[in-house]
């Protein structure tokens, strides 16, 4: 049985017992245990690097950029941006995997509805988004939810309409204008070169985890 509290109304009321704090809260309060990690903790998935599973960090439609926090596994508010922009699609990383910038591999992903930050969804790569950043590589899978019946039929990035490609194109030109911030977007790639820049990320993913046992 819990502990058991009045009902606040002063007197003699009904008393009712106390949730139980969950072994969980207990053991960060006692023992400081780590949270899951949505980078390190979040599987890929076993059909990986064709369908793999993403975290979301950017919800459609919004101005504000959300990040993952490396040290904490948190979604912090990174900036809001300065353009008259909002991202076209839903946008985040694909956990267990690892780029040259040392950040996860990023990832865009085409579906009917925005989704909230922090949610994870299984997304195929159809495609690769090769972007130069203010001199540093940092390319952009680009994916359809596997499980969106608008979209899940999609395998290559041709088969996409112009029109999106040009709305994904002209949003990443165009989203750093105003911070005086340079971004170049070059032609885009189709899914088995996507598949391939995810294959080496994980590849690069694992490296650094067994380097970092052997500390």
């Amino acid at each position: 049985m819990g502990e058991e509290v009045g009902n606040g109304s002063g007197g003699g009321g009904e008393r009712r017992p106390l949730p139980r704090l969950n072994s969980r809260i207990l053991s960060s309060l006692s023992r400081r245990s780590v949270a899951a990690h949505p980078w390190h903790d979040l599987e890929i998935g076993r059909e990986a690097p064709s369908v793999f599973n993403c975290v979301v960090e950017i919800t459609r439609g919004s101005k504000v950029k959300y990040e993952l926090d490396k040290a904490t596994g948190l979604i912090k508010v990174d900036r809001i941006l300065y353009s008259s922009v909002v991202y076209p699609h839903n946008y985040g990383f694909i956990p267990r995997t690892l780029c040259e910038d040392n950040d996860p591999m990023d990832v865009l992903v085409l579906m009917q509805e925005p989704v909230l930050p922090n949610c994870f969804l299984r997304a195929r790569a159809i495609g690769l988004m090769p972007m130069i950043d203010q001199g540093e590589k940092d390319d952009k899978i680009i994916a359809v939810c596997a499980d969106d019946p608008e979209y899940r039929h999609y395998t290559d990035i041709n088969q996409l309409p112009p029109h999106r490609l040009q709305e994904i194109r002209r949003f990443f030109e165009d989203y750093k204008k105003n911070e005086n911030k340079e971004v170049a977007v070059d032609e885009f790639l189709p899914a088995e070169t996507a598949r391939e820049a995810i294959q080496y990320s994980m590849d690069l993913y694992a490296q650094y985890i067994l380097q970092t046992l052997r500390r």
